[in-house]
């Protein structure tokens, strides 16, 4: 019971500082646009993204930390909680120190790719740097986010980000009225954040936590080292196998359809990663309780939390995506005007293929929190390459756009899922039987359901704003009655009416 009250608490608290972040960010990024106009601008946006591809080590070693991290708090043992900070602090330091040098070797190659006026190169070589700052800071940043991560304190973490949002909302605000050059003044102070928000972490976290606790010659450990170096190379094997198919099917569409065939995918990929967002939160909160469960090794937990996140996490997604999917080209055209073409059908087969691998997440999570991940990276990382490769054959053969997401939704979609269940039956002990029947037949039957309603109802109204309002009102009513009738089992059913009263004793306390 703990478990899920403190999931759905840490959940909501997520969603809170998701909210505000959004609409603060996106004030922020209109005044910031205003006053750096937007050759400046795209001068900002172009060189902090050709650093951020090469943050990519950063991001796994990240992952990596936060699993060491949970596990070691799952243990309840001090000194290994202390070893595994020390060790992940020192890594990231030295990753840090190594992300500079190659920033400033590598620095004339990219200046040599990016398109940038002879008379603002000055201007972006302090941008340049300024983002090396940033980088450097954020690196060093990830243990204490993986500390907070590990005792679940998703409070104190959103506090943090919706005070950087801020933050940033202030800079903006300077930069409007700054005299001087005003992308020069944005890099420098963009490249403090990380330094503040540091500062306030590390303070936070060394007076909250017995583990922060700096002293490498006491805590070093190399086993510990080779375990976190290990974990870390496999599963950059399987992120970066990912990440190549990814980006590289849009090189790939681009090269056989053009420019608006890829617009197209563009567009499906920013629609798919505002609705995955609120999966996301689920999943932030719900990692560690996963990943502590493990350390047990008792497999009814295992299952029933393993399950049970499989199950929620991927409603949340069939929630919000379902009527967007009825009502695409109606919002696309409401918020595009001019749609391109195959947009709406990117859009359609990009929200199918994210329930599909949402499906497993929390069991790939179960994985990766066992740390034997060698074999399952290998087949996962296969899984992950072959789409770009029969894309690339079909399209080669004459195959429409649509083979874009065919062998992306079969083989790292539906074969993800496949590897990911087998292993964790392997190596958790999670039940494919009960994998079947407590999470894909109902979500089956909950996702024919929603078509079924808001299908018909799309079919017999014309597209407005109140037909969009109706399709989703008639929608979530299809999913209520799907959800209390054969969704949720006997068991999950007391947990929602146990947390729904302790809600309402606390609403009338207050």
């Amino acid at each position: 019971m703990s478990n899920y009250s403190r999931v759905i608490r840490n959940t909501l608290y997520l969603y809170l500082r998701m909210g505000i972040v959004l609409f603060v960010s996106l004030y922020s990024t209109r005044l910031v646009l205003n006053a750096l106009g937007a050759s400046d601008f795209g001068i900002f946006n172009v060189i902090g993204g050709s650093i951020a591809m090469l943050g990519f080590l950063n991001s796994t070693l990240a992952n990596a930390t936060q699993r060491f991290m949970s596990y070691a708090e799952g243990q309840n043992n001090d000194h290994h909680k202390k070893v595994i900070f020390n060790v992940s602090l020192g890594l990231h330091i030295i990753i840090a120190l190594s992300s500079v040098i190659l920033f400033f070797v590598i620095m004339p190659l990219i200046f040599n790719i990016l398109s940038i006026n002879s008379h603002r190169i000055h201007t972006a070589h302090i941008v340049y740097y300024s983002f090396i700052v940033s980088t450097f800071l954020s690196i060093i940043n990830v243990p204490y986010e993986a500390v907070l991560t590990a005792h679940e304190n998703m409070l104190y973490y959103s506090i943090i980000g919706i005070f950087e949002s801020f933050l940033r909302l202030g800079i903006a605000v300077l930069c409007v009225y700054f005299v001087g050059d005003k992308l020069i003044l944005y890099g420098i102070l963009m490249a403090c954040l990380p330094l503040i928000t540091l500062t306030i972490m590390k303070i936070y976290c060394h007076r909250k936590y017995e583990e922060c606790s700096i002293n490498f010659y006491k805590y070093w450990d190399r086993d510990v080292v080779k375990k976190i170096t290990s974990f870390s190379g496999w599963n950059f094997l399987t992120a970066i196998s990912s990440l190549l198919t990814l980006q590289g099917l849009g090189v790939v569409l681009n090269h056989f359809f053009g420019s608006v065939a890829n617009a197209a995918q563009g567009i499906a990929n920013q629609v798919n990663g505002q609705l995955s967002s609120f999966s996301a939160n689920l999943m932030k909160a719900l990692n560690p309780v996963i990943v502590k469960t493990t350390v047990n090794s008792d497999s009814d937990s295992i299952n029933r939390v393993t399950l049970t996140g499989c199950k929620i996490s991927t409603l949340l997604i069939i929630f919000f995506s379902i009527p967007v999917m009825l009502k695409m080209q109606y919002i696309l055209h409401l918020w595009l005007k001019e749609v391109p073409e195959w947009t709406v059908l990117f859009c359609r087969l990009q929200l199918i293929y994210t329930i599909i691998s949402q499906i497993s997440n929390p069991a790939a999570t179960a994985v990766y929190g066992n740390g034997n991940i060698k074999y399952y990276a290998i087949f996962k990382s296969i899984m992950n390459l072959l789409p770009i490769i029969l894309t690339y054959i079909s399209f080669t053969l004459g195959g429409d756009p649509i083979w874009l997401y065919v062998p992306l939704i079969v083989f790292m979609g539906i074969g993800g899922d496949i590897v990911i269940i087998i292993f964790a039956q392997k190596l958790c002990g999670v039940s494919i039987s009960k994998y079947l029947t407590n999470v894909i037949l109902p979500l089956i039957g909950i996702c024919i359901i929603m078509l079924l309603f808001g299908g018909i109802f799309t079919i017999i109204t014309k597209d407005s704003i109140l037909s969009l309002l109706g399709c989703c009102i008639i929608t979530s009513i299809a999913m209520l009655i799907g959800l209390m009738w054969f969704c949720f089992s006997n068991y999950e059913k007391s947990i929602i009416k146990q947390l729904c009263n302790s809600i309402i004793l606390k609403l009338k306390k207050t």
